[in-house]
């Protein structure tokens, strides 16, 4: 069964920018995996990036929590950076997975967010 993240925003608001999915995937879960995140990506792919990791901010802190049905493209763009295992071993394909955010270097590379009046 899939943790669902009550609360959770689903995308971006104003775009299709998706933060959630609503049902498992069939068979094995899409595996975590870090994407690099080059310099000249798009703006609003930044900005989803952004808005995503706030929510993350606004809705776990630095508490861990489960991957659920966060969904996995997003959570990849901040996978091994910003999102990293709070578990050992780690399984990048379950859904119960245990993540934690890294503050600090969420912090480095998202400074507005952590700004008590920036909001996607």
């Amino acid at each position: 069964m899939m943790e669902k993240h009550r609360g959770f925003p689903s995308r971006l608001p104003g775009t299709d920018f998706q933060f959630t999915i609503r049902r498992p995937a069939k068979g094995t879960p899409p595996a975590l995996r870090a994407r690099e995140r080059y310099a000249d990506r798009r703006a609003p792919d930044r900005r989803a990036d952004e808005g995503f990791l706030w929510a993350l901010v606004q809705h776990f802190g630095d508490a861990p929590f489960l991957r659920g049905n966060l969904d996995a493209g997003r959570l990849s763009w901040l996978f091994g950076r910003e999102v990293i295992p709070a578990e050992d071993p780690f399984d990048p394909e379950s859904y119960d997975a245990l993540l934690r955010i890294d503050m600090a270097r969420a912090r480095a590379a998202f400074p507005d967010i952590f700004d008590p009046d920036w909001a996607p």
